[in-house]
């Protein structure tokens, strides 16, 4: 079987490097382009040194220009946008994992997805995305007198909150009762916000260290608690799952997919 051909875009950040780490070590892949940007000192050499790697005779440059089956990105917003426009002219099927996205940044991914087969998760990895699923199940079966709050830890460099974990977490919960995040969402509490309003769902950040990620929904009535609890050891679990979506999307016609139609498939 021949190896994929990946571009992989942001390859100088922590998720880029880790996906080279890992696709140079499957034979299944093969890094045919690594792009960063332009203001990168490192455009020119080699991408494989750059992430602890042997030569890979791929330089790091601001654009891809080796044909390639997908290209995987973890960059940022207007990164995505950028990628999103650049695989729908180039039919090239993308996996993103950026989150933070604005509505017209969402509209892009959406129309790039007429396109090509897309995959798109705030979340590449499989324990969190078997985690949607029973937070929309209690959610379900549990009344609003229990009370739901979402919990989230990052690293000190994440530039967005409440993370996109925490967002799709949210939606499941909504998802299971019917209701509009708009509407029951509460991100964070500060000075006199009076009594807790039934139904409502809690969302709250915090930002320390080097914590990859951790997330926590908590199902608390007026006599028991449920804690469901979900924490990333390394980048590694994101890096294989953005790689099975890639090799997932090959012939999948276009569309706008996410994790959990990968791993259910």
């Amino acid at each position: 079987m021949n190896p994929l051909h990946i571009a992989i875009a942001g390859c100088t950040g922590r998720m880029g490097r880790t996906l080279m780490q890992f696709a140079a070590a499957d034979p299944a892949f093969q890094v045919v382009a690594a792009t960063t940007v332009p203001q990168d000192p490192r455009i020119g050499q080699d991408a494989g040194p750059m992430a602890g790697l042997d030569p890979l005779g791929v330089l790091v440059a601001t654009d891809v220009t080796a044909a390639c089956d997908a290209l995987i990105e973890f960059t940022l917003p207007a990164g995505c946008q950028h990628w999103a426009q650049w695989c729908a002219e180039h039919g090239v099927p993308l996996v993103s994992g950026t989150t933070g996205l604005d509505a017209a940044q969402q509209a892009t991914l959406r129309q790039a997805a007429e396109k090509v087969p897309v995959v798109w998760a705030p979340n590449m990895s499989v324990g969190i995305n078997l985690l949607l699923g029973l937070v929309a199940e209690l959610a379900a079966k549990l009344e609003e007198s229990w009370d739901i709050e979402i919990c989230e830890t990052h690293h000190r460099q994440k530039v967005d909150a409440p993370s996109g974990t925490a967002r799709a977490l949210l939606d499941a919960a909504c998802a299971g009762r019917n209701r509009a995040a708009a509407e029951v969402g509460a991100y964070g509490r500060s000075g006199e916000c009076g009594p807790r309003p039934r139904g409502q769902i809690g969302v709250h950040a915090l930002r320390m260290g080097a914590i990859v990620g951790e997330h926590e929904v908590h199902f608390t009535s007026a006599s028991e608690s449920l804690t469901l609890r979900h924490r990333a050891f390394s980048r590694d679990t994101f890096a294989a799952g953005a790689l099975r979506a890639a090799r997932w999307l090959q012939q999948r016609p276009p569309g706008l997919y996410t994790m959990r139609d990968v791993l259910c498939a």
